[in-house]
């Protein structure tokens, strides 16, 4: 492999650091919203707190990926610290639930611009051969926070107070803007590109994908209907623009790609976030165990991307089918939390099949999509991979959070709603192996051609 610069190497270290402060505050705040939202009184909102975490994410991860194309990194990743922070400090000083996902809204804003400038770094500043192996790094930043974040998000809640889980991540954000952005700054714009901006676009994708989310969960038929109806009339037409032509039919190449990586996201999270409120509400466990159950998967994911990057082999298309199957068996196996005398430590070991899926499919599928990249574009397309995960875990949040709250309702129970969730999320994951065959690396005449395909 070519080696690394000094430079390089600290690029890495702050890359990963920044990946790893997304996953810890992800992790532990997961871990802690059960409790919070028994203490604000808010099962209703449990599906709108992770579904306004991701519509921020959409619009924030476009904004990011033109600004950085246009104006270099460094802005747009202070940009997003700085919200990201802000976010945390309104969530822990909320007085009700509605305020928890304000702040929930304003960390997705914030995160949201940090994985695709990641992205595009990866490709500006590290030689080909170092791709692959930089993504799995990307990913080992959640090995640490997989570990930890439960414990600490769990201790925190049950011996101090959920606010703190918040607070306490406020300095870890400010050591990542210090580590991450000097060596940064060496990577400025590369495009000459004035296109028209997408972000109003993105606001429409939000807009839509949230009155979808809000209007599945409201108990009142006509309102359900004109929320829902009118959130897929705004949001389809916007991510046909956002995403690349045929993303919606799977059409092979970066289309494909993106497709796989929305229903791998969806699939992962109709599991992942919903087996702590199964821990909670049928098992009646604390916060810390809720978070310890969801650390094999994560674990596992990180260790498939591991594998994956040291023997590539295999391709593209054969991973991510491979690993959809994983994914899929792990969500069937996972599925009896839901009942009241199934084992929690089964389900621990369970969910680490899944991760490892996701784990083998996540690398290929982030490296292919990159390959579609042309030199001051890498943004558009880093862009589009994070869109796909964001819509994935929209979408599975809200339907998800769908369920939640009929069930909190009394319209049915919470074993026969989370029961569904979870059925629907392994059913995803089939479909992904079933269209996994078209998902392919760009080839050197395609790559000349990609404009056409990601605008």
């Amino acid at each position: 492999m070519t080696p690394l610069t000094r430079e390089q190497r600290t690029l890495a270290v702050g890359l990963v650091m920044g990946v790893t402060l997304v996953a810890f505050e992800m992790t532990a705040v997961i871990t802690a919203l059960p409790t919070i939202t028994d203490d604000l009184g808010g099962e209703s909102l449990y599906g709108v707190a992770l579904a306004a975490y991701t519509l921020a994410d959409v619009v924030a991860l476009v904004a990011a990926g033109e600004l950085a194309d246009r104006r270099g990194p460094t802005l747009p990743y202070v940009l997003s610290l700085c919200t990201f922070v802000v976010g945390l400090i309104v969530a822990a000083s909320a007085p009700t639930m509605g305020m928890i996902v304000l702040g929930r809204a304003l960390q997705g804003a914030g995160t949201g611009g940090l994985a695709p400038i990641a992205y595009i770094l990866v490709t500006r500043a590290f030689p080909e051969d170092r791709q692959g192996s930089m993504f799995a790094f990307l990913s080992a930043g959640w090995v640490l926070p997989s570990l930890v974040a439960p414990a600490f998000g769990g201790l925190i809640t049950d011996h101090a107070s959920w606010r703190w889980v918040f607070l306490c991540i406020v300095p870890f954000a400010i050591v990542v803007a210090l580590l991450a952005t000097r060596p940064m700054r060496a990577y400025g714009p590369v495009s000459a590109d004035h296109a028209p901006t997408r972000v109003p676009i993105a606001a429409l994708a939000a807009i839509g994908i949230g009155a979808l989310t809000y209007g599945a969960q409201d108990d009142r038929l006509v309102v359900a209907i004109v929320l829902c109806v009118g959130g897929v009339a705004t949001a389809l037409p916007a991510l046909r623009r956002l995403l690349p032509r045929g993303t919606m039919v799977a059409a092979v190449g970066l289309s494909a790609v993106i497709a796989c990586r929305t229903l791998a996201t969806a699939s992962f999270l109709g599991v992942d976030s919903f087996v702590p409120l199964a821990a909670h509400e049928i098992h009646g466990t604390s916060a810390l165990l809720q978070g310890f159950l969801i650390v094999g998967g994560a674990i596992s994911w990180t260790g498939g991307q591991l594998w994956r990057s040291r023997h590539p082999g295999a391709s593209t298309a054969s991973a991510t089918r491979n690993g959809f199957l994983l994914l899929s068996l792990g969500a069937l196996i996972t599925w009896p939390v839901v009942f009241e005398g199934w084992p929690l430590w089964a389900t621990f070991l369970t969910w680490c099949v899944g991760g490892l899926g996701m784990g083998l499919l996540f690398n290929p599928t982030s490296v292919a999509a990159m390959s579609y990249t042309r030199i001051g574009q890498e943004g558009i397309v880093s862009s589009q991979t994070h869109l796909a995960d964001s819509l994935g875990f929209s979408l599975m949040g809200g339907y998800g959070g769908a369920l939640v709250a009929a069930a909190d309702r009394g319209s049915w129970s919470m074993t026969s709603a989370l029961s569904v969730c979870m059925l629907t999320a392994a059913s995803l994951a089939a479909l992904g192996a079933v269209i996994a065959g078209r998902a392919r690396h760009a080839r050197r005449d395609e790559q000349q051609a990609v404009g056409s395909a990601v605008r």
